[in-house]
């Protein structure tokens, strides 16, 4: 039986929540920023959730990488030369920055979960329908491949997102550093289970598409069943319980008044124009380099001989991890001293491996064990930058604008990278062939020289996030500032009366 007290009780107690609260947000009690704010059962789904993404993600650059590791085998098919098969990178890359700012906004006003899932859904049935294209049909390879880009875009614009919503401070920087350091593990066993596959299907490269579809119509149902939509949190991860969700493009114009946001965008531009340069030739820089050392081609019988394809794989896979690591430990201890340390990292990292890269371009016809070494080091310090940039971004971006301003990065350092740089070094190999009787030296050096333009995005991309540092305080002060909800600041002037009449 309820006694007269009770509303009067029931109104204490949640005058006493409001300023446990408010004491949190004055900093009288340790804010709880390294633990989702959700019971421990949330805290092992949302882990689950992050190992469900990043699987999805591994078995989405595998995928991509696995073009690269049969594309001698595409060529034949389809009796192309090096800039159609460049050509071939770039629709579906374009196809992806068309995708990407409209799954941005789709994942900033819809269901994240559910329009993620209709991305892996497309991605994984276009892949599969890439496999069953016939020899001679080269037109709509390149078409299919676009829609391939199109639900990857959808799913890479937004997971990020639902990892910054699940986890805060440190934990979130662990959790993306999850999400990302699958990239380079995916793009190795790319390399690996491409040709792999190819040979055991008897030289059938068709096969190499159809091993990824399956396992991800599994990851979907996960997906499905697994990860939960959560509110928005601020940079500081607090529930954004305004769910400021402004016009798309009042976003744009607040995204591209963000000096560390554009500045940031730029290198990552940079990094990928050379991942997807080095990704995508690497292996047929390392082939022709083997070709000139030993006077013999690979590729002359029906199967290739792919044993420097799975060294630049395994290359990439360790070298991968240990950028990923190596770059979040470093950034990581260093922040203690410095809070501009995440740009500052990236910076360094990216100035640092344009000469490893220049050098193992200079060492191609003279040791493949010392160019495979200089790559490994180049890779290594471009793989710092992966979980950093987004990091940086997450961190100077208000909550309800995430999707949005990773779209909009994903889409320029795509439009600008990885779309055009491998059509690029292609069209570069071409014309500097032209006009000469055709030799493994001549297509030695011709890539060679290609690909010496990486070098210099290197140095540009270091350039961009030194600049980023000069910013990153203010900028990530302010995404703070317009992520506090407008109710706490009234709350506090209440904050005495309401302490009057809780005694009364």
């Amino acid at each position: 039986m309820a006694s007269p007290q009770d509303p009067l009780l029931k109104e204490e107690e949640e005058v006493m929540e409001d300023h446990s609260d408010m004491d949190v947000e004055r900093g009288d009690i340790p804010e709880r920023q390294n633990l989702p704010s959700l019971s421990s059962k949330s805290t092992a789904l949302s882990i689950i959730t992050v190992v469900i993404l990043a699987f999805v993600n591994l078995l989405i650059y595998a995928n991509r990488s696995s073009v690269a590791g049969v594309l001698p085998y595409i060529q034949k098919a389809y009796d192309t030369n090096a800039s159609l098969s460049g050509l071939l990178n770039t629709l579906f890359i374009g196809s992806y920055v068309l995708v990407a700012p409209i799954a941005g906004y789709l994942g900033d006003h819809c269901n994240k979960k559910y329009t993620v899932c209709a991305g892996v859904i497309v991605w994984l049935s276009m892949t599969l329908t890439l496999s069953f294209i016939p020899d001679g049909y080269f037109l709509l390879f390149l078409m299919t491949s676009g829609l391939v880009g199109a639900g990857e875009a959808t799913f890479c614009t937004i997971a990020p997102s639902i990892i910054a919503d699940l986890f805060t401070s440190d934990q979130r920087t662990r959790m993306l550093n999850v999400f990302y350091s699958v990239i380079p593990v995916g793009c190795g066993l790319g390399y690996i289970i491409g040709p792999k596959v190819t040979d055991a299907a008897r030289g059938d490269w068709h096969w190499a598409f159809r091993v990824t579809p399956g396992l991800g119509l599994i990851a979907v149902a996960l997906m499905i069943l697994v990860t939960k939509e959560l509110p928005r949190t601020t940079t500081n991860g607090k529930n954004n319980k305004s769910q400021k969700f402004a016009k798309w493009a009042t976003d744009l114009k607040k995204l591209c008044k963000n000096r560390s946001f554009m500045l940031t965008t730029m290198g990552s531009t940079a990094v990928s124009f050379i991942v997807g340069a080095i990704g995508v030739w690497g292996p047929s820089y390392l082939t022709h380099a083997r070709t000139l050392l030993q006077e013999k081609d690979p590729c002359r019988a029906e199967q290739c001989d792919h044993h420097d394809i799975l060294i630049f794989g395994v290359v990439t896979v360790v070298s991968g991890i240990l950028g990923v690591v190596a770059g979040s430990e470093i950034s990581k201890r260093y922040r203690k001293s410095n809070p501009r340390a995440d740009p500052l990292v990236c910076g360094c990292a990216m100035m640092l491996s344009a000469p490893f890269l220049l050098l193992a371009l200079t060492f191609g016809n003279i040791s493949l064990v010392a160019t495979n070494i200089f790559i490994f080091i180049g890779e290594t310090l471009l793989s710092v930058n992966f979980t950093l940039i987004s990091d940086i971004i997450l961190k100077v971006v208000t909550p309800w604008r995430r999707s949005s301003a990773l779209a909009v990065q994903m889409t320029v350092y795509h439009l600008l990278g990885d779309a055009g740089s491998p059509y690029l070094i292609g069209l570069i190999s071409d014309t500097y062939e032209r006009g000469y009787a055709k030799s493994p030296l001549l297509k030695y050096h011709s890539l060679e020289y290609a690909l010496m333009t990486s070098t210099i995005m290197a140095v540009i991309g270091g350039a961009f996030f030194m600049a980023t540092a000069l910013f990153i305080e203010r900028d990530e002060k302010e995404a703070e500032m317009e992520s506090e909800p407008p109710s706490s600041s009234s709350s506090s002037s209440l904050l005495p009366a309401d302490e009057d009449r809780a005694s009364d």
